[in-house]
């Protein structure tokens, strides 16, 4: 069973605390995904795993075995890397063999690996190219390969899609999605792509300030953040925040955001909002929950469009509240222009109320 288990992990660089007590279980064959912000120390944290930044303070146990002291090479972990990192002069075979040799395989042993590699990868016929002869997609799948051969324990990636474009790194999310499937390998990956984490990982784990904000599915993440910052982090366009003042009147809780802009609280979220009656809190709302789709629970607003931006299949428009910028998003319509007063529906179920102290979701 090659699970992971990291307990209570520090890491320091010149008196700078870059990973700040970091506890994480991660099981047998499960695809864990590290995401966060660039200088979060998600980072950090993989080059720990594999044995190539020091521990400052802590545990990490592969298979039930402390590796702190144990040298990257015997740690049974394969890692590919942001770069490429292939030998121009040696042919695709050639690279994913390497470490093989290295390790003294017979040649038997090595062509079998490498071919049945090749064969999930979708690179058989490219075994005989060198990289320059390859697009970028083709490379980074010759470096999953030569990871691949070595059948780890644990496969770790760190942002390996980064230099790609954004057409190859929708097709390598579905390649990487197939590997896993098929070789049902424990995996850590680490992106500041939120799309990445959502679409490829069994849990998500998100990170900030080398701490951990939450763990969870991502439908638990998307749909249940536990912070300010992982709802705004997730997501694409980004969840909507506008302040506003939680009131109470005859006909129970509201909320004020300007003179002509009240909205009702549904009924379910009432209860963890009494404690903050009469104080400033923040309105999250995804912009899919910002729509000309009027529902029983919708909440209606007209807005004055500052941007629209068609995308085809639907289009983004952009309006001010309180001084915030709020995007929503409705069907492509040819008649929606900058400078127009459309109605808009807010799906009151959807509303997220966050504590500005603490950043904490309240309901």
């Amino acid at each position: 069973m090659a699970e992971v288990l990291i307990k209570n992990l520090h890491k320091v660089f010149d008196r700078t605390e870059v990973v700040s007590g970091i506890d994480l279980s991660i099981k047998d064959k499960e695809f864990v995904i590290l995401v966060g912000p660039s200088g979060c120390g998600k980072s950090t944290v993989l080059r720990m795993i594999a044995g190539l930044e020091d521990i400052t303070k802590g545990e990490i146990f592969i298979e039930n075995n402390k590796v702190n002291d144990i040298p990257p090479k015997d740690r049974d972990i394969a890692m590919v890397f942001q770069s490429y990192a292939l030998y121009p002069h040696m042919t695709v075979f050639e690279n994913m063999s390497f470490g093989l040799r290295l390790r003294k395989f017979s040649k038997e042993d090595i062509k079998v690996r490498v071919d049945e590699a090749a064969q999930v990868l979708g690179i058989a016929e490219l075994l005989d190219r060198r990289p320059k002869q390859l697009s970028g997609g083709q490379r980074q799948r010759v470096a999953m390969g030569r990871a691949i051969v070595r059948n780890p324990k644990v496969f770790l990636f760190d942002e390996p899609l980064s230099n790609l474009d954004a057409k190859m790194r929708g097709q390598m999310r579905i390649e990487i999605k197939r590997v896993h499937q098929h070789l049902n390998t424990t995996t850590v990956y680490v992106t500041h792509d939120q799309v990445e984490a959502m679409t490829l990982a069994d849990r998500v784990v998100v990170m900030k300030n080398g701490k951990i904000e939450q763990i969870g599915t991502p439908d638990e993440i998307y749909n249940n953040p536990t912070t300010g910052f992982v709802a705004g982090f997730i997501g694409a366009p980004a969840m909507n925040f506008i302040s506003c003042k939680l009131e109470k009147g005859s006909e129970g809780l509201y909320i004020q955001i300007t003179d002509d802009i009240v909205l009702t609280i549904p009924e379910e979220k009432k209860a963890a909002l009494f404690n903050n009656v009469n104080k400033t809190i923040i309105l999250g709302i995804r912009p899919e929950h910002i729509s000309e789709n009027k529902q029983k629970h919708s909440l209606k607003i007209n807005a004055k469009l500052n941007i629209v931006e068609p995308l085809g299949m639907e289009t983004m428009v952009y309006f001010s509240i309180n001084n915030s910028q709020v995007c929503g998003k409705v069907l492509p319509n040819q008649s929606i222009q900058n400078g127009k007063t459309i109605t808009l529906y807010f799906d009151s179920l959807k509303f997220y109320f966050i504590d500005p102290e603490t950043d904490l979701v309240l309901s």
